[in-house]
């Protein structure tokens, strides 16, 4: 119980920090943030809102300016669930890749920041 009282804790601290020191948004033409825009529409990010990787991984996205559907799989029990049954882990941050008609899901908060980076960092 103290654990967890800790964990909760911590992770409310590491929020607030978050919110304190959150980076700026990437600034782009109106074209090139229309087609951040599109591209992202098929990304979603399953995540808990206090975990420190899912917030690095926020962090990125806010910083990259990338608008994306977030699911709380912490407290969400469907999206858990499809968390579990599609992606095959109930492990978070995860970003469900949408593309052509295929789905892919992505672990590990670097991997994903990787991924954010070399698919937006480039658009201007």
């Amino acid at each position: 119980m103290l654990i967890k009282a800790l964990r909760t804790g911590l992770g409310q601290l590491i929020v607030f920090g978050d919110a304190l020191t959150r980076p700026r948004p990437r600034r782009r033409s109106a074209q090139g943030q229309a087609a951040v825009v599109k591209e992202a529409s098929n990304l979603s990010l399953y995540q808990f809102h206090a975990c420190p990787f899912c917030v690095k991984t926020r962090r990125a996205l806010h910083r990259l300016n990338v608008p994306m559907t977030l699911h709380d799989a912490k407290n969400d029990a469907v999206q858990r669930e499809r968390l579990r049954t599609e992606g095959g882990k109930i492990k978070v941050p995860c970003l469900h890749i949408q593309d052509q008609g295929q789905s892919r899901w992505l672990y590990e908060s670097n991997e994903i920041i990787a991924y954010l980076e070399q698919r937006f960092g480039g658009i201007a």
